[in-house]
């Protein structure tokens, strides 16, 4: 027999499918390892077949077969094959996708535990054995328990001594490695509002094969969710649930073990490699049935999927931003087409794309327009930061929101207060000559951190010692401007000293458990006010909010990016959406510096439709996305003339291609980054709008023509970020 092996190496020019002979222990899916260009390394096994297509002389064997069941399934290799055709990217980059990195390195493997089991309770014992004695009284309530913790109570003497005298026996087991988090209080099912079920019937009785249910913040989707989970899983089949940040999946996750138990697994990349080892291997075993996660987790190991759900779907951390830059809604719809299941898109402020597809039949929309028992949503009140600072009012804090703020923490209630920028001041410039601190790997100024008392780059992480005298002409004037996630907490502690305060942005959750810790504390009622950036923006429930303060609201309004509105519009809803969720009403303090602004006005009132109508004429009279594409060509190098070069030999392409096909360009242009240089390397770039994806094909070829290793080019299809 032959195998037709995938090396795990993604590179173009070992981009294709190698021959082994092979013994019948060798299976479709399985890792081997075989020789290669006289050293062993891995792959895959694609296919196997009982005829080479060269010479049986010339085809060497397989090295050696994993002592474990096939890693791959057959649908992971047809859409390897459409990732690295429609991405263009080597077969193996595309299976790295499916198989967690540590266990390809072989850099993680099975964790064993020893157990003690009680064998024969009613041995008789000396009385001078008490510990065994007493370890026999131990085991006879529970029956077995970890060797290590057993000791550690009796002494180890003593449970050898019962072993040896065949009271007890030493079992070595599989262990799982448990990721950090608790079952949901109630998993019983709730009662289901006549839309809620509405809409689960719509779902389940339609033939299209993807949803959009739009309903606003506190509506129910998620009891929607768990619902058509367990219609599935009744069914025998599995399921994919997807959040758009690691923050929410243990909220997701108490969920789905209060309802589902063991049949949930958790997969994202702030695990360890052993319990993303272990969680993986329970969905590749059919152990559990549910894969809840981030991103990553739309290439969770299941077969015969039920359904397929995408929370928040408008969410930019759906697209990937390295190779393969995927969109997780198009791996998405690939696989629910392939196993004939649901997918399931939900928001309350969707993607103007997504909606178009739904209000154009493309997708089955399901509208919510109302919380859960008729709840209001929170009132929103403007305060204008112009006024206040007419007034002499130069902290981050409009009067409203100090009052607000006073009140809430008055009745026993909690706060959020949403920052989108983390660190203590943002810039840091001398006064005398108007030098402003940039990191030396990127073309970006460094954030002033008070705790560390620090300089950092937000983009690579560079850290740098704080300025005590200006390095461009030695002057002592150091000012710093702007306000950060840090600087708001202890502008808080002083406005309310008896708060109790947690802070959560990138600086805070280091650590796996970093998110998780911070939420529960702020669940247990242990602090009073959470401040934060994104993270906490969309998602999260907690009863006892009643305030939510969103401090310089229209900071996204003023980049430069077709989406400036939407994503304004979108954070806004999301954050709001925090307040209110159970019996109090719920209030909002938007500060602003420009109230005037249609963008607000429409978050405010909760208009969605009407903000989409506005912003669907303006992208159609415009050509921008979705009616057109955008494609972002990148160069990156850490040398600019190979940039350059590079750049002028894609964009040399490109015109060729606008040449041959005129009417498919509206805009074709070269030029470098908004951000020129980041960890180091120049970047530069080809920016095109199409009037389709028809030459995209075309475009991802030319990216790999011109990729050189003095010089990266890649492909970016409507960008998240433009910067």
């Amino acid at each position: 027999m032959y195998a037709k092996v995938i090396v795990d190496i993604a590179h173009s020019q070992v981009d294709r499918i190698f021959e082994y002979s092979c013994t019948d222990d060798v299976k479709v899916g399985c890792r081997v390892k075989v020789p290669f260009g006289g050293r062993i390394i891995d792959g895959f096994v694609m296919g196997i077949s009982q005829n080479a297509s060269f010479p049986a002389e010339k085809i060497k064997p397989v090295a050696s077969v994993y002592n474990e069941p096939p890693a791959l399934v057959p649908e992971c290799f047809a859409l390897m094959e459409r990732i690295s055709s429609r991405y263009r990217v080597p077969m193996a980059a595309a299976l790295r996708l499916f198989v967690p990195s540590e266990m390809r390195l072989g850099k993680v493997r099975e964790a064993y535990a020893s157990f003690v089991v009680l064998k024969d309770p009613a041995i008789a014992l000396p009385k001078s054995a008490k510990k065994q004695a007493e370890i026999l009284g131990f085991l006879n309530t529970c029956g077995e328990y970890e060797l290590p913790a057993l000791a550690e109570k009796f002494g180890r003497g003593a449970v050898n001594a019962l072993a040896e005298k065949g009271a007890v026996v030493i079992e070595k087991r599989r262990k799982n490695r448990n990721p950090a988090g608790e079952a949901g209080n109630d998993g019983t099912p709730k009662a289901l509002t006549p839309a809620q079920a509405g809409a689960i019937e719509k779902i389940e009785g339609s033939d299209k094969t993807v949803h959009l249910i739009h309903g606003v913040t506190g509506s129910g989707k998620t009891e929607i969710y768990l619902n058509i989970i367990a219609r599935e899983i009744a069914r025998g089949k599995t399921a994919i649930f997807l959040v758009p940040e690691i923050s929410l999946t243990p909220q997701m996750l108490a969920q789905l073990r209060a309802r589902f138990k063991g049949e949930a697994a958790i997969l994202h990349s702030g695990l360890s490699a052993g319990e993303r080892f272990d969680e993986w291997w329970r969905l590749r075993s059919g152990e559990a049935k549910i894969a809840v996660g981030a991103r990553s987790a739309i290439f969770a190991p299941l077969e015969n999927l039920g359904a397929i759900i995408i929370d928040e779907e408008h969410d930019s951390s759906y697209i990937s931003e390295s190779a393969p830059r995927y969109s997780t809604v198009d791996i998405a719809e690939w696989r629910a087409a392939y196993n004939g299941c649901k997918l399931i898109l939900g928001s309350a402020t969707p993607s103007v794309e997504s909606y178009s597809k739904a209000l154009d039949g493309e997708y089955d929309l399901i509208t919510l327009p109302e919380r859960i028992n008729k709840r209001p949503l929170p009132e929103i009140i403007i305060a204008d930061m112009r006024k206040e600072v007419k007034r002499g009012n130069n902290t981050a804090f409009s009067a409203a929101l100090r009052e607000q703020l006073k009140s809430t923490l008055d009745n026993g209630n909690q706060a959020i207060i949403f920052l989108n920028r983390r660190g203590y001041s943002q810039t840091v410039m001398c006064r005398d000559c108007g030098y402003v601190a940039k990191c030396e790997h990127c073309d970006v100024t460094l954030t002033y951190h008070s705790e560390d008392n620090c300089l950092k780059c937000h983009y690579c992480g560079a850290r740098y010692k704080m300025l005590s005298a200006c390095p461009e002409c030695g002057g002592k004037h150091i000012r710093y401007s702007g306000t950060g996630t840090q600087r708001v907490v202890a502008d808080l502690k002083e406005l309310f000293p008896s708060a109790r305060i947690l802070r959560m942005d990138n600086d805070t959750v280091s650590g796996k458990d970093g998110h998780y810790k911070i939420l529960k504390k702020f669940a247990g009622r242990e602090a009073d006010i959470l401040v934060g950036t994104q993270m906490i923006a969309k998602g999260h429930d907690f009863p006892s909010v009643t305030l939510v303060g969103i401090l310089d609201a229209d900071m996204s309004l003023h980049f430069a990016d077709y989406r400036s509105g939407e994503r304004t519009f979108q954070l806004i809803t999301q954050v709001a959406g925090r307040s209110g969720r159970a019996g109090s009403p719920g209030k909002v303090v938007l500060q602003t510096y420009c109230p005037e602004n249609y963008i607000l006005r429409y978050a405010t009132a909760y208009d969605y439709t009407g903000f989409f109508g506005n912003e669907r004429e303006i992208r159609r009279a415009t050509n921008f996305p979705p009616y057109s594409v955008i494609c972002r060509l990148m160069v990156t190098s850490e040398d600019e003339k190979n940039a350059l070069a590079a750049l002028k030999e894609a964009y040399v392409s490109c015109e060729k291609l606008k040449e041959r096909c005129p009417g498919e360009f509206i805009f074709l242009n070269r030029m470098h980054s908004p951000i020129k240089r980041i960890q180091g390397k120049y970047r530069y770039q080809v920016l095109m709008r199409l009037k389709s994806g028809k030459l995209l094909p075309e475009i991802y070829d030319i990216a790999v023509q011109n990729s050189t290793q003095s010089a990266l080019c890649y492909v970016e299809e409507n960008p998240g970020n433009l910067s």
